[in-house]
């Protein structure tokens, strides 16, 4: 008498599954594949602080010169307000965490985190505040090797925005010593010089 093999219904599943595996790997290796970029709120970021403290950022794979390496960050700013809406930190928010004005919170104009192909942290802010080229850009260490792709993608869908979205943000400069209000409104770019405003204090 034949015994069937109790194991078979089970392959069809297992090998299945073994697929989406690989696919999904090579997908992430997949120089070609065009990376997704879903913008993490400031909500989810305050619930699971304890995950984005621990993750190990760094700037490598980052650093090649590209397209918005040489746009003004301002305009970078109204390019990131169309695809993504407002930042997931600005100024505001960095006080209200304790941070503004610390050895470990820099003076930030905004800042946008990012999962990329839904696992992959990324963080993209601005260099100098609405004063310079470029922004800094900062990836999850074990990731490295992705990130140069990820930074042609996202160069790419930036300067592939057709309309300018307005925005108003705050920015301190310590070597200013000064408060500006950062902004793009009626097809124009400001940086005007405020007064501090109110319960932002820098620590000098």
């Amino acid at each position: 008498m034949k015994h069937k093999n109790r194991y078979l219904p089970v392959l069809p599943f297992l090998l299945l599954f073994l697929v989406n595996v690989f696919a999904t790997q090579a997908q992430d290796t997949n120089p070609f594949k065009e990376s997704t970029f879903r913008k993490v709120p400031y909500s989810s970021v305050q619930d699971s602080s304890q995950y984005y403290n621990n993750i190990n950022w760094t700037g490598q794979g980052l650093q090649s010169k590209i397209t918005i390496d040489d746009i003004p960050t301002i305009e970078l700013r109204a390019r990131l307000q169309a695809l993504f809406g407002d930042p997931t930190k600005k100024v505001e928010q960095i006080v209200q965490e304790g941070r503004f004005g610390t050895t470990e919170g820099a003076t930030i104009e905004f800042e946008y985190i990012f999962m990329v192909n839904g696992h992959i942290p990324l963080t993209v802010m601005d260099t100098n505040g609405p004063f310079t080229t470029g922004l800094t850009m900062g990836g999850a260490s074990q990731y490295v090797d992705l990130m140069p792709q990820i930074k042609r993608t996202f160069s790419r869908k930036l300067m592939n925005v057709q309309n300018l979205k307005p925005f108003s943000d705050y920015f301190y400069s310590p070597e200013k010593d000064q408060w500006f209000l950062v902004s793009y409104k009626n097809g124009e770019f400001s940086k005007k010089k405020i007064s501090p405003p109110e319960g932002m204090h820098y620590r000098h």
